[in-house]
């Protein structure tokens, strides 16, 4: 769906300095740091640095920022007009322990250490349809990669689409690329271990929503991160 283009949306988005990181380079492997100086703990606190990849309007992740201050949180969009959606409702929620991030997902290397990141989630990415763009797809090897060099050995990829032909095609790209899989399933809302899931399961995007409005089945996995070799 083509979102509506909002007039000046971009100085729109520079209204929002607190949420808003517009030099994610300057944080590699610093992350903590960041989060800590900005919720007043000590720079020594460890905690866990979720990240999402494309946070569209952003209710999924402000909810998990709020639900869980025991971790941070890091998104990731592009999209300049569903940014500043998720950048009002972080305004409006107050989540000290999250900020979002406008850039292209490709540059993940530029912004986070080896080993820095300990879950990454994808909701609802674009499935891009046609074959021959099936290297766009945020599955793709060629991400697979650079997630798996930020990742923690042993963290995790949290996938939920709606689309089936995406769904497989990210069930095989994570087993060609050496990730473990599990909690597969085909519909997630009719899952009878649904309860057993992580959180993140049952909080749903705004996206999602719709979907379950329409009795559309949505597809989940996890992904993990095992030892090359």
């Amino acid at each position: 769906m083509r979102l509506r283009r909002i007039p000046g949306v971009r100085e729109k988005l520079l209204q929002f300095p607190q949420w808003l990181t517009l030099e994610p380079a300057q944080y590699k492997g610093r992350w903590r740091e960041y989060f800590a100086e900005k919720a007043g703990l000590p720079a020594t606190e460890e905690k866990e640095l979720h990240l999402e990849l494309g946070v569209g309007k952003g209710n999924f992740i402000n909810t998990m920022a709020q639900t869980c201050p025991d971790k941070y949180w890091l998104g990731v969009e592009l999209r300049e007009e569903v940014l500043l959606q998720a950048l009002t409702k972080a305004e409006a929620w107050q989540a000290p322990n999250l900020t979002l991030i406008w850039a292209n997902i490709e540059r993940l290397g530029e912004f986070f250490a080896p080993g820095e990141v300990n879950r990454i989630y994808l909701n609802f990415s674009d499935p891009w349809p046609k074959v021959r763009h099936s290297k766009r797809r945020l599955t793709y090897r060629k991400f697979l990669e650079i997630y798996r060099q930020i990742l923690q050995e042993g963290s995790e990829i949290h996938l939920k689409t709606d689309n089936r032909g995406l769904f497989e095609f990210s069930l095989e790209e994570f087993q060609e690329c050496g990730f473990q899989l599990r909690e597969v399933t085909f519909d997630l809302h009719q899952e009878k271990e649904k309860e057993q899931f992580d959180l993140s399961a049952q909080v749903m995007t705004e996206y999602e929503k719709r979907f379950v409005g329409l009795n559309q089945p949505i597809q989940r996995a996890v992904a993990q991160v095992l030892p090359k070799g």
